[in-house]
Formats: structure tokens, sequence, C-alpha cells
């Protein structure tokens, strides 16, 4: 079956339907629909410039009551392993952060059922008057909605509390699929697939930016893959509040869904399917931290305009065995071989600082865990 005539109505600026995303994924022609999706890509980003950010993933706590069969990350109340990081402990990584010239901090826990909303707003406070020019792209949307009901406010006032502390920006975290039967399967108390979007509507009318993303490999259908990119595009018509979308592969080691792992080939065509689909999103981000540096790199051939965040430090997806670890100047090595031009950004997608033939960064990192 031909999907030439779908790929050229996109490039054409025609907006793609259910039945035309599932015929993408029914197809084997991945190569074709990367590079259709690269045209796309080259109408929004002319300039042959592949952005990253240098930012640390901050775990300030693997306590979490929502117990995604997904996850081996989180630990429950009272067991042996479980933490919560002092102060201090943050303070020092975000100091480590900015000391080689990092501009994101993704601080990220569980949902914990004993920590109240000032915990968060008086870290904030602590972070941001420590460090002021660090922009803080945090929690997800499980953990503003246990921040809601700890706290028993609504959501809006959460979000407007946490904005005035500091926040900056919210993740995408938790959107997995955009689907109640699979969100039923893997995450049974992570709530509907609209409350995730009601959640992100909600951040960007109080004035946050946000980012979407997507986990394949859940056991969902290509319809529910289709339907999961439908309505973050539904969503970014109403709010136009995602910055970027970005999506990865389910990786089961040690967790308690028993899932076969997808392989690059599907990750590469649902970024290319993700950029034909998804018109009005600008950014598409690289997921070589669960896919690999090789992958990362193809997948600028496939859609992808960015490399993301340097990821200092990264635990949850290190928790299920599956974390490539690369530092700075192997980034913008990787961005020169796939034949662009690398450029740090900061969360916004300002370019900070375009790197020139042969140059690299002075301060470098080795990322940890």
């Amino acid at each position: 079956m031909s999907i030439d005539r779908i790929l050229e109505r996109a490039v054409a600026g025609e907006r793609l339907g259910l039945e035309d995303g599932i015929r993408l994924f029914e197809s084997d022609q991945i190569e074709k629909m990367g590079h259709y999706a690269n045209l796309i890509m080259e109408k929004w980003h002319p300039e042959p410039i592949t952005t990253f950010v240098i930012g640390r993933n901050v775990n300030y706590s693997n306590v979490c009551d929502t117990c995604c069969r997904f996850c081996a990350f989180y630990r429950t109340v009272g067991d042996q392993d479980a933490y919560v990081l002092s102060d201090e402990e943050i303070l020092q990584k975000i100091q480590e952060t900015q000391d080689v010239n990092g501009t994101e901090i993704l601080m990220q826990g569980g949902t914990h059922p004993d920590l109240p909303l000032t915990y968060y707003t008086n870290l904030l406070r602590k972070i941001k008057s420590r460090f002021p020019k660090i922009t803080m792209h945090s929690f997800s949307v499980a953990e503003i909605l246990k921040m809601a009901e700890v706290s028993g406010i609504s959501v809006e006032k959460v979000l407007l509390e946490l904005k005035e502390a500091g926040l900056d920006s919210l993740p995408g975290a938790g959107a997995e699929i955009l689907d109640d039967r699979i969100r039923l399967k893997v995450s049974r108390q992570k709530g509907s697939w609209m409350q995730w979007v009601d959640v992100m509507k909600t951040a960007n009318r109080v004035g946050l930016t946000t980012t979407g993303t997507m986990v394949i490999g859940l056991g969902e259908t290509y319809e529910e893959r289709v339907l999961h990119l439908m309505r973050t595009r539904e969503a970014q018509d109403e709010s136009k509040g995602f910055l970027a979308f970005i999506s990865w592969t389910f990786q089961p080691d040690n967790t308690h869904l028993d899932m076969k792992r997808l392989t690059g080939e599907d990750y590469l065509k649902n970024v290319a399917i993700s950029r034909l689909m998804i018109d009005n999103i600008a950014n598409f981000q690289s997921s070589w931290v669960t896919m690999g540096p090789e992958i990362g790199k193809l997948s600028l051939k496939y859609g992808c305009n960015d490399f993301g965040s340097t990821m200092m430090e990264e635990n949850v997806v290190s928790a299920a065995k599956c974390a490539f670890k690369v530092n700075t100047n192997q980034i913008i090595e990787l961005i020169r071989e796939a034949g662009k031009i690398p450029a740090q950004r900061n969360t916004n997608y300002d370019i900070l600082r375009i790197f020139k033939e042969g140059e690299t960064i002075e301060t470098d990192f080795v990322m940890q865990n």
C-alpha cells in the first residue's frame, strides 16, 4: 500500500487524520517517512542547526504511591532504600550544573503522599534565591495532582503557587499513551488522559511553558498511538504552550511489565510519524538516553531538530538498566557527524551559543547516576 499521497499531503501543509496515521504505522517504508518528516522539520528550521541544552535531572525523592507497573525507580513509604534528598544535596547538584554552564534543572520525584505543597514552594524559593538564572523545568502532571490532593486545593492554585515560588516550565512526563485503556493497564492510579491534558492546559493558562511526551511499547495499538498524537495536537491548538515533543520506547528491565523491547527502527518510525502528524509544535527532541547516541544521531534525519538535554544525572531510566551516557562534547561531535551545526540553547529554545567547526565546550562533565 503506497503512502506517498499521505506524505505529500503532510508536506503540503494538510493536516493528517486518524486513518492516515494508522496507514503510516502499518507501512515499513521508514526511510521514506523519515525523508518527508525531515522536509517538514526544515520548514520550521531552515538553518542546519541542531540544538541541545545543558541540564541535569534531580530526582529529589523516589517515594511514590502511584506504583506504575512500568517504573523500576519508585519505592513506597517505609522501604529501606526510600529517600528524600536534603535541600543541601539538591542545591549542591544545581551548583555542579551551573559550574559547567548548565541552564536547566529537571527536578522530579514520585507522588509522595506526605510532602505538603510548602515543601515544594520553600525548596523552589531557596533554589531561585541562590541560582536566579537556572530554569526550573520541573515536576510531572502526576506530582502536580498529588500536591493538589495532599494540600486540598485546586490544580490551578498549586500551579500558581509553584510559579510564584520559581517554577518556570512543566515537563511532559506521565503522558505515556494518551488513551485510558493503556493507562488503566500500566498506571491505574495515574489518572486519565484527559486529566493529563487538562493539567497541561492549566499550566499554559497560568503562564508556564510545557513539553509533550510519548512512550511506545506499552501494548498500545497503532490507533492508540495516532490518537495520542492527535490529542497532543489538539491540546496545542488550544493552549499553544508545548515548546517541544519527545518520544521514546518503553524500557522493560526491572519492571512489572513483560513487554518486548522495541527496536531503533520502531523508535525512528514513531519520531517521523509524530513530526508528520503534529503540525503545530516546532521542536522535536531526540531521545538518545534510551535509544543510544547512534540512533539519537539518526533521529536528526527523521524529523528531530534538537538533541535534548546533556542530562548530567539520570536515575529513572537507569533503574530499568537502560541509560546511555554522553557528555557535552560528545553531543557536539554527534551533531556534527549528522551534518549539522551544534548550538547550545535554553529551555525556551533561545540559542545561547553556536559552536564553530572544531570548537568544543571548555568545562565538561562526567554523567553521574
